[in-house]
Parts: structure tokens; C-alpha cells; sequence
């Protein structure tokens, strides 16, 4: 066997005798409490057949994009997209990316220069830090959502500082003081940045706009693979920015550009999300309904969210995948989240409730759930 193979085979068996060995799985016809199709966009009927009829009007265009944006990719399309989600999310300017993870990567790795500061809160995405670590700025983490932690990294700062949270965070359901993370930044001449990834449905045009703070945060980046049940990203800040990311993020100049129907796809998902009001309130009564259903337990609580995402803390990887493992064969699509994901210690499994889940499939997750914390 080669080097490089001896290495591969050793890291692999070392992930299998710690319990973490990570495995693609088929699609199942297990109840959907795992996925990020909040809304049930992905699902949709009726959004599938309006994204065919934007296509059908638009039978010029081709089944590929040919190129970057800036060879041969670029459409009328696109920047009239772009323009039209900047205003729906009250932004001045937005640039797509192909992915939220090529949306962050592009700004993190580009904007932040050598001298400058990157501070985050230590549970933002993986690909926050990965485009961080890109960057030649300096790097802190900030304890999550704790303030004095936050302005003990700030006191730190040199050159220009970037302050990076999200508004609903992926692994715990949570969400940030954004009030007086937003006064501390505007204090120390720090400028924010909120990944709006798991707010935008439950919040229609994210929490930022919720909160009336579009005009004092930086940039924002939405992504569409969740609530709206689609693809890409945008990033959305001023004109001077998406001029900026134009010429610097390298994952927006050096990638083929995004299908004429990735697109469509997008353009219809936020004309569906215009009207989406009943599924935003099935969705908080859901969430409601689900919290109700738990009961106390002096060891395995469920975190403290209001979100889509509900976690039970199940302290051990072998616990976690336990309890998925005994949801799963009651016939419910639940993954366990195991350390290094999530800190050890705090392993989990994550539950993401729908606007499609049904009072029954709640209940019977529920009890489900109850039956496996109440009998360790």
C-alpha cells in the first residue's frame, strides 16, 4: 500500500474506533424531522410547477450557465435577481453565490486584509471559519452569545474588525442578544456581520429586518437551501461590497456560474415565500406543540429554542446515536450530532421541525422521545 494510502486507511480506521465514522446514506421513507425544509418549499407542488412555468417563458436560455460571471455566465436574470432580493431583505446591493459555504468562504477569504481583526461567535458555520482562516487577519472566538467575552476580544482588535454571528445558530436553535452585540460593535467602531442561513422563514425576511436593524448591520448572508427549498446564496450589503466581492471572492470569479434553472428556482421560491403566511404560522405552532410534549428530565434537557431546530442534549456520542438510532426505528428521520461537530460533552440529537409535520407524527415523535429519556 502507497504512503498516502497507509495515511487515508489510518485516519479512517481511527474515526471508526472512536465511534465518529461518518457514512452517506440513501434517502429513506422515514418521517422528515431532520432536514432544513422548513417550510416545506422542497416538497412543494406548487413550487415546482411555477419554477416550470418561469422556465417555459424563458426558452432561450441554456441548460448550463457556459461560464463564470464574469467570462460568459453572466445574465440580465441574474442581476435582475439580485435586485430583487436586496430589496425584498431591505438591502442596498446582493451578490449570488452558488452556495452558502462559497458565500462565506468568498467574503471571510477577501474582505479582512493582514493587520485587520475577524472576531465570531465560537458555534458560527464551519465555513465562516474555514473563509476566516483564508484570510491573513487576525482571528478570535468569542464564547457563545456572551457579551464580556465578546468585548474582551474587542479591547483586542487592531486594524479594521469584523464581528460575525448568526441570527439562528445551526446546532442549537438559538438565537443571539443582536441589540447589544450590535451596541458593543458600534462602541468599539467594529462593523457586524449575521449569517441569516436558519432565520430566513421563520422570519420571512430574516431576523435582521425583523428587528428593523438593516441600515446598521454590515452584511448579511442568506442562503436558499433551507426554508426556501432551493439553492445557492447571496450576500447582501452595500453596492460598494458587491463591487468589492466582484473583483476579490475568489469563489465568485473562479466557479462556473449558477444554471438559468437554479435560478428560476430561486426567483420562485421568493415569490412563494411572499405568500407564505399560513406555513410560517404552522410552523411556529408546530415548534410550540413539539417543546409542549417534553417532558422534564433530570439529565437529557432540550435546549433552550424557539427556532425550527429543537436539540436534546444527550452528552455522548454513544447516547446520541442511541436515541437516533431508537427514533429511527419508530420511524422518524432524527440524525444524532456527534462530537468533534459539537463539542464533547454536548453531543445531541437535532430535531428540525416543519410546517408539514402533522399534530400526530409531533405527538407520536414526542412520546417517542419521552420513552427513551424516561426509561435511562
Amino acid at each position: 500500500m502507497r504512503s498516502a494510502d497507509n495515511y487515508i486507511q489510518g485516519k479512517l480506521d481511527e474515526r471508526r474506533s472512536s465511534g465518529i465514522y461518518r457514512a452517506l446514506k440513501p434517502e429513506n421513507n422515514l418521517v422528515d424531522f431532520c432536514s432544513n425544509d422548513y417550510l416545506g418549499f422542497a416538497h412543494s407542488a406548487v413550487l415546482k410547477e411555477i419554477i416550470a412555468r418561469e422556465i417555459s417563458i424563458h426558452p432561450q436560455n441554456l441548460n448550463g450557465s457556459t461560464g463564470s460571471r464574469l467570462i460568459s455566465g453572466n445574465l440580465i436574470y441574474t442581476e435582475n435577481l439580485e435586485q430583487q432580493i436586496a430589496a425584498f431583505h431591505k438591502s442596498e446591493a446582493g451578490l449570488l453565490f452558488n452556495s452558502g459555504y462559497d458565500a462565506n468562504v468568498g467574503l471571510f477569504s477577501s474582505l479582512p486584509q493582514k493587520g485587520d481583526t475577524i472576531i465570531h461567535d465560537e458555534l458560527v458555520h464551519a465555513s465562516v471559519i474555514d473563509g476566516a482562516r483564508l484570510s491573513h487577519a487576525n482571528r478570535y472566538t468569542f464564547r457563545h452569545n456572551d457579551l464580556d467575552s465578546l468585548e474582551g476580544k474587542l479591547k483586542q482588535a487592531k486594524g479594521i474588525c469584523y464581528v460575525v454571528i448568526e441570527s439562528v445558530y445551526s446546532m442549537d436553535g438559538d438565537m443571539p442578544p443582536v441589540m447589544e452585540i450590535l451596541k458593543l460593535t458600534e462602541q468599539y467602531n467594529a462593523h457586524l456581520i449575521i449569517d441569516e442561513a436558519h432565520a430566513v422563514g421563520l422570519y420571512p425576511c430574516g431576523l435582521v429586518v425583523h428587528l428593523e436593524l438593516q441600515d446598521k448591520v454590515f452584511a448579511r448572508i442568506v442562503t436558499f437551501g433551507k426554508a426556501l427549498g432551493c439553492h445557492g446564496a447571496i450576500v447582501l450589503g452595500s453596492d460598494l461590497l458587491r463591487q468589492y466581492l466582484v473583483n476579490f471572492a475568489r469563489s465568485f470569479i473562479y466557479t462556473t456560474a449558477a444554471s438559468f434553472h437554479q435560478l428560476a428556482a430561486i426567483k420562485m421560491a421568493y415569490e412563494l415565500l411572499e405568500k407564505a403566511g399560513d406555513n410560517i404560522r404552522q410552523l411556529t405552532n408546530n415548534i410550540s406543540l413539539f417543546k409542549q410534549g417534553i417532558s422534564p428530565n433530570p439529565v437529557y434537557c432540550l435546549l433552550n429554542s424557539d427556532s425550527a431546530i429543537q436539540c436534546l442534549l444527550l452528552n455522548s456520542n454513544t447516547k446520541a446515536k442511541q436515541a437516533a438510532s431508537h427514533l429511527q426505528n419508530a420511524g422518524f428521520d432524527v440524525r444524532a450530532i456527534l462530537s468533534p461537530t459539537v463539542p464533547q460533552g454536548t453531543e445531541r440529537i437535532r430535531i428540525c421541525i416543519h410546517s408539514f409535520n402533522t399534530t400526530a407524527e409531533i405527538n407520536q415523535l414526542s412520546a417517542a422521545i419521552n420513552t427513551f429519556i424516561n426509561a435511562e
